[in-house]
């Protein structure tokens, strides 16, 4: 079984130093209480910063740290210097990435030296990666600190496993096209062969980024970089069910829950529980709460809101001043509602025991979780489970746990009064009802848990590395490639049967741009005069295109998918009408008026609806109500809707490139048949070469041709090989 190589910015692992030694305690958290099953069950190595400043340490404390974490722990520790953590974490990583992922422009700092501390800091993740890297290997890595850290180790090992999970929102393509490092993250993430996202909004807003910074199509989720398929999908993270529904039954839980009873009374309790960030609302939490006391004086003296926030990156100054904001509105509320012997807000800054903490869960009547933006939040769905009865949860929609847990109350967390309206709700609902929306949720947490969702990505990745194998062994692999070699100079009679768009030359915006250059007419020119070459380029374009390219060369030529072909004369296939077109004609033309980018390319038999140059989500929703409108209509004309790469084109139902292919194929005896394409409108024509000859794709995907190419360049190199062999000089 393959190991795993875990890289995130910390390790699982917290040292401290007392009185001259090293003191060492795993820690708990998401991702390395998630990945806890893994070690147990695979042979797992974690590499990451051990959470003490280079600068502070000897050589000899980094020797003593080096041997214990790996011998001892499995972990693999690269060591940072103050400036790095400067620089690189506090810098690029949470002054730059991190409000800007967040929907906090305003709060975003560029740097070049921020951007220089990434970068060098991520190469040196990855060296350590590489220096640890054994073959089969499946690296996984952790989050928006590391994005640039897949495309490195895939430079220096092309053929490795890579997973990247991306744990904070990804933002949509408008505010992301601000960041001036915008191309190379998306580079560095695309190094990875599974990117995996919290919710499919994520997953969205990178696709729509990848799209249209560095122009990759994707189907399914499914893009092509290089030579490579990469899958972007979506992992929600759960937690330890377990761990929290059973809490309730430890002694030291139980001791909590008393003495917090001794000082809540009978108060109904309203929990916040929440990191100090600008991220999570707390502000407009504490709002929307002094609007409930203040809206409903009947809750005064009768509820209470603990609200716990954990310290946070104390020495940003958006976070000071973000702390003086939440004392000083605390100090309000107090003040303005409280009364002796009732303080409406008990305030807690600092982090709490596991006990204490399942506890507060237990006894808190709502838990009050409203982010502005959060990529999964934890805390909602830890409520959850941990309630043993009764207890709602007010949850934002700004947050990834909103997707899995519906029967919540779901409030927008800008809207002062849907919050307060909500916690009256909350308040307010009777026990039989909550427990109802509380089983539906807890049924849900305990089947997708934490561990499952490290199972299933490291599944998912395992999967990937087999489709990778897969498309290897379909690839013209060397031995492959000299028996076709063998084969074409050993045979008198070949025939090849090549398409145009996307396999002689690559894929353009418009048509006009894809004319043939002088070194591709010259190619083609040398393989059509070798003896025993029959040479047909097979094409969607127009006669009048095909002519003006080719019309000069010794070739056969199929225009519009075979409606024409010129074999010595142009001659149609049999007798075809576009009287069906100017009814057609007129309902593409709306959706070109509704399309910014896309066009109308008509032809003698067909049109063509073209829409490379729109967005890809735009395009994907218009295809698809296109279609809708005409698979009525073109039924009773006898026509054929075929979807290319990034067209629709309506033609006859009874021309398509199988036929043309048949044509030439049954002139004669043929020894060699080669034949090569890049999209579905050529798999008729695999399908008619079958096991008679060599069927070539260029790309990756679902297909009848017995290899794979990677590139238009390798289609390229082949025929070239082929006038350059014993063939080529007969």
């Amino acid at each position: 079984m393959n190991r795993i190589l875990i890289v995130s910015n910390r390790l699982p692992v917290m040292i401290e130093r007392r009185k001259g030694s090293f003191f060492y305690r795993q820690s708990t958290g998401g991702v390395a209480t998630g990945l806890s099953s893994l070690y147990k069950n695979r042979e797992s190595i974690w590499t990451g910063w051990p959470g003490i400043a280079s600068n502070r340490l000897s050589s000899e404390d980094k020797a003593e740290i080096t041997e214990h974490l790996e011998n001892e722990l499995n972990c693999h520790p690269v060591f940072l210097s103050q400036r790095d953590i400067s620089l690189y974490y506090e810098g690029f990583s949470n002054k730059t990435v991190w409000p800007l992922f967040h929907y906090f422009p305003q709060y975003v700092v560029y740097d070049r030296q921020y951007w220089r501390a990434y970068q060098n800091v991520n190469e040196r993740f990855a060296e350590k990666v590489l220096d640890i890297m054994r073959e089969g290997d499946l690296v996984w890595i952790h989050d928006y600190q590391l994005m640039l850290v897949p495309r490195i180790i895939r430079q220096a090992k092309p053929e490795a496993s890579i997973g990247y999970f991306h744990h904070i929102p990804f933002p949509s393509y408008e505010l992301f096209r601000t960041l001036p490092q915008r191309r190379e993250l998306l580079e560095g993430l695309a190094g990875a062969d599974l990117i995996g996202f919290h919710t499919y909004d994520y997953a969205r807003h990178f696709l729509s980024s990848l799209h249209r910074i560095l122009g990759y199509e994707n189907n399914l989720g499914q893009f092509t970089e290089a030579d490579r398929p990469v899958r972007v999908d979506t992992f929600p993270m759960g937690i330890d069910y377990d761990r929290f529904a059973n809490a309730f039954h430890d002694p030291n839980v139980q001791k909590e829950i008393k003495n917090i009873k001794k000082r809540v009374h009978d108060y109904e309790v309203i929990l916040s529980v929440d990191r100090l960030d600008y991220t999570k609302g707390v502000p407009q939490r504490l709002e929307a709460y002094r609007e409930l006391l203040k809206t409903h004086p009947e809750f005064r003296e009768k509820i209470i809101l603990i609200m716990v926030a954990v310290p946070s990156r104390t020495r940003v100054e958006h976070y000071q001043r973000l702390k003086d904001q939440v004392d000083e509105m605390i100090g309000m509320i107090n003040g303005e509602y409280g009364t002796i012997g009732w303080s409406p807000v008990w305030y807690l800054y600092r982090s709490l025991p596991f006990a204490t903490l399942s506890a507060l869960y237990n006894l808190a009547d709502v838990c009050l979780v409203t982010p502005v933006r959060d990529g999964m939040n934890l805390v909602a769905k830890e409520y959850v489970a941990a309630k043993q009865d009764g207890g709602m949860l007010v949850l934002s929609e700004m947050t990834g746990a909103s997707r899995e847990l519906g029967e919540a109350i779901i409030v927008n967390p800008n809207n002062h009064e849907e919050v307060t309206d909500a916690l009256v709700q909350a308040l307010k609902m009777n026990e039989h009802e909550i427990i109802q929306r509380n089983q539906v949720m807890k049924s849900r947490l305990r089947r997708y848990t934490v561990d499952r969702w490290g199972r299933e990505f490291i599944e998912r990745l395992e999967d990937m590395k087999d489709r990778h194998l897969e498309m290897l062994t379909k690839g013209l692999a060397e031995t492959s490639r000299q028996t076709l070699l063998l084969n074409y100079r050993r045979a008198a009679a070949r025939l090849i049967l090549l398409d145009y768009d996307g396999t002689l030359v690559p894929l353009q915006h418009t048509p006009e741009k894809a004319k043939p250059g002088e070194n591709l007419l010259r190619l083609i020119r040398r393989l059509a005069t070798v003896p025993g070459n029959e040479v047909v380029v097979i094409s969607g374009r127009d006669r009048t295109i095909l002519e003006n390219w080719f019309g000069d060369l010794p070739v056969g030529l199929a225009a519009e998918h075979g409606a024409w072909i010129r074999d010595g004369e142009w001659m149609m296939m049999e007798p075809l009408s576009g009287a069906w077109k100017e009814e057609i004609y007129s309902i593409i033309e709306r959706y070109v008026d509704r399309t910014p980018g896309s066009f109308i390319e008509e032809k003698e038999f067909s049109l063509a609806w073209h829409y490379r140059k729109t967005g890809s989500e735009l395009g994907a929703i218009r295809v698809r109500e296109l279609i809708d409108d005409l698979i009525y209509l073109t039924a009773n004309f006898n026509l054929q809707i075929l979807e290319g790469d990034k067209v629709v084109e309506i033609k006859d139902s009874g021309v398509n490139k199988g036929r043309v292919a048949m044509h030439w194929i049954t002139k004669r005896a043929w020894d060699f048949i080669l034949a090569a394409g890049d999209d579905r409108t050529d798999e008729d024509m695999f399908a008619v070469v079958d096991d008679r000859g060599y069927t070539l794709k260029v790309g990756f995907g679902e297909t009848e041709a017995r290899y794979n190419l990677k590139s238009q360049k390798e289609v390229a190199r082949l025929l070239e090989d082929l006038v350059g062999g014993k063939g080529g000089n007969d």
